[in-house]
């Protein structure tokens, strides 16, 4: 019999969440019995319940937060609720062997405990943000709000039986912070599937009549840094004299209305375009047809440590790209990327403004990108991890 691994995550709809989905659809490879629980899109993944390649997934109705704190712990509560709910659905027609919970938040282990109590192996935290470091970047400060979710996160390391960490930054958290045994977390990246994510043929009209096309793919909160990279346009623009240069920011998030009003507020509607969310084939057409793509996270604790998916899948179409300098940027991206001091504006044009007046440079760094993630840091390398953490994690507790 398939041992069963139910997935809880509620940052975003399955399968939207390219991480998500691709460790469910290795797992289910791998021989489990998959089960996701997730919130509902709101253009996509709308259905309560469906099953996708093997995955089974469940989900409920969910408002993202507003309103500072108050809007996360209404959304938090909701989502717990929700969770908990359709968990027990889960269990009572069939064994749960292991809880995968993804964070954030950093509450789903009560979720863990209530299904070990009921039968489950193993709980299992998969570490996609650091959440007081999320808070403390967004809300300014180590208040509060801080210390609290530093007490959530010690709770969640404490009842985990093993650790999956998106790169060697977030290890050392859960070994030194979370006091975890370095046996029991393992480096998962996330990494584009290249059998899946795939150049294409570039559209030239996308640039809309300019000489250059320049991408953003990726989430727009308050802390993603994309009001850094419109007023580097802005620069590129006005200081640099450049007029020859269309920008496509691709994505969503609680910052896009802010960083619309942004845009033209500095009159560059006819520079810049946001899409919003798009199918993968758009993306992988953008992405094959920019001269450069941008990573504009600004230094906090947050981004330092973190690995930004966007880094790799540009990398992964052999694009070029600009970023402030960022402990994790530099460990992904090596020599694919132009670094710039941390939240200068003013830099990050110049080296945009660079790397377009030289192709020669920026298909020298696209092809050492494309290496890279072939060599180490594609899908196929992350899923090979995945299978041995999860061969342990029930030796472990078998």
């Amino acid at each position: 019999m398939k041992r069963h691994i139910l997935i809880l995550v509620e940052n975003l709809s399955v399968p939207f969440d390219r991480r998500v989905w691709q460790e469910s659809r290795a797992l289910v490879d791998g021989g489990y019995q998959v089960t996701v629980i997730c919130p509902q899109g709101t253009a996509t993944d709308t259905a309560a319940e469906e099953t996708i390649d093997g995955v089974r997934i469940l989900r409920y109705p969910l408002r993202p937060a507003t309103g500072g704190p108050a809007g996360y712990l209404r959304e938090y509560g909701l989502a717990l609720w929700h969770t908990t709910r359709l968990a027990l659905r889960v269990r009572r027609h069939e064994r749960i062997d292991a809880v995968h919970a993804c964070n954030p938040p950093d509450l789903l282990f009560l979720v863990g405990l209530l299904l070990k109590l009921l039968g489950a192996k193993a709980f299992v935290f998969d570490h996609h943000d650091l959440v007081p470091e999320l808070f403390e970047s967004r809300f300014g400060g180590r208040n509060w709000l801080y210390r609290a979710t530093r007490a959530v996160e010690r709770v969640t390391f404490a009842a985990a039986d093993g650790v999956i960490s998106t790169n060697e930054s977030y290890r050392s958290v859960a070994i030194e912070r979370g006091k975890m045994s370095p046996d029991a977390v393992r480096v998962v990246r996330s990494a584009p599937d290249l059998e899946r994510f795939v150049m294409r043929t570039p559209d030239t009209a996308l640039a809309q009549g300019k000489k250059h096309l320049v991408a953003y793919l990726g989430v727009m909160g308050p802390q993603d840094g994309v009001d850094y990279a419109i007023r580097a346009l802005k620069y590129l623009r006005t200081e640099i004299g450049r007029d020859d240069v269309h920008a496509i920011f691709m994505g969503a998030g609680d910052a896009l209305d802010e960083m619309v009003a942004l845009t033209t507020d500095l009159g560059l509607d006819d520079m810049v375009e946001f899409t919003g969310r798009v199918p993968d084939e758009y993306v992988q057409t953008c992405l094959s047809t920019a001269d450069v793509c941008l990573s504009p996270d600004p230094l906090n604790p947050l981004n330092n440590l973190s690995t930004m998916n966007k880094v790799v899948e540009y990398m992964a179409m052999g694009r070029p790209l600009v970023s402030f300098d960022l402990v994790e940027a530099r460990v992904s991206a090596g020599d694919a990327a132009i670094y710039v001091p941390a939240n200068d504006e003013a830099a990050f044009a110049e080296a945009l403004n660079e790397l377009l007046d030289n192709p020669e440079r920026r298909a020298e760094m696209g092809t050492l990108g494309r290496s890279r993630v072939e060599s180490q840091l594609s899908w196929a390398t992350s899923q090979h991890n995945l299978l041995e953490f999860y061969e342990d994690l029930f030796t472990r507790t078998s």
